[in-house]
Parts: structure tokens; sequence; C-alpha cells
């Protein structure tokens, strides 16, 4: 394999330097490996310098599209987070729903019980769920429920129902 063309020029121009230098009797001029890397190097700098902008082009190019290619993908997932919310919302809707009807049923199912049987299970529910069934009763209703509740548990039914009733946040 022989060399590059523009080496075989150089090499040429070395050796017809040199023989005319020895025919005209002056020693040859000094070709090292110095001087040799001297052109070689202002040749790769010459070389970079033209293919810079080409480079930068190319990796704006190549970025260009990375970017793209992630905004697609951001895209997407923003489009089936969407999707989520909006069945979400849905299901937020329905289930509101569902409780709005059941607490009036509830609360008519502890409106139409006896006073004593009301009292004896809203005891055995939870104290926040018998102080929003007994705010949502009528007063006098309430009142005779309470009434015939243990003391310990209708006076903590009763402290949840003014701190509901209270206009600001007691905290």
């Amino acid at each position: 394999m022989g060399f590059p063309a523009r080496f075989r020029r150089n090499e040429a121009a070395i050796f017809a330097l040199m023989a005319m230098a020895l025919l005209l009797g002056k020693p040859a001029p000094a070709f090292t490996a110095e001087a040799q890397a001297g052109s070689s190097r202002n040749e790769v700098e010459r070389f970079c310098t033209n293919i810079a902008d080409a480079a930068r082009d190319r990796r704006y190019v190549l970025q260009t599209q990375q970017l793209e290619e992630l905004k697609s993908e951001v895209d997407a997932r923003i489009a089936a987070l969407e999707e989520k919310r909006r069945e979400f919302e849905g299901w937020l809707a329905r289930r509101e729903a569902f409780l709005a009807k059941a607490e009036e049923n509830l609360v008519q199912i502890y409106s139409s019980m006896r006073p004593d049987a009301a009292a004896e299970r809203l005891a055995e529910v939870r104290v926040d769920l018998a102080a929003a069934i007994l705010m949502k009763l009528e007063p006098r209703t309430a009142g005779i429920i309470l009434n015939e509740m243990n003391s310990k548990t209708a006076a903590a039914i009763t402290g949840i129902m003014a701190s509901a009733g209270r206009p600001e946040d007691p905290s």
C-alpha cells in the first residue's frame, strides 16, 4: 500500500531540493521529523478548521432530533396523565354522589329509629361519624338520642359537634 498522493508530492519535493543542493554544492536543508510534524500539524489544523462548522451543524441537528424525540415522549406521558386525571375525576364524582345519597339515607334511618336504639347504635360507630349523623338530624331528635347515650360518649360527640359549629379553626 502506497502513501497518499499528498505525501508522495512532499517526498518528491524533498528529494528534488536535496538533489539541487548537491548539484550546487550547498548543504542539503535539514528536513527533520519536527519540520515534517509541523507541516502535518498545519494540515490537521486547517482540516479541523474547515470541518468545524459542518461538525457544529451536525451536532446541532442531532441535538434537535433528540430534543424532538424527548418532547414527543413527554407529550405522550402528559396525554396519558390527563386521561388518568379525567378517569379519576369521574370516579370521584360518582363516589361523592354515592356518599351524599348514602348519607341522606343514613340520616333518615336514624331519624326514624327509636331514640334508645339509635343511641345504642351510634355509640358503637366512630365518634366523628356519630357526630356528623346527629348534626344532620333535627335538633329535637338529636337531643333525645344524646340523652339516651352514655355520658362519656355523649360528651365526646357533643365536643365534636361544637368544634364543627365554630366559624374558624380552633387550632
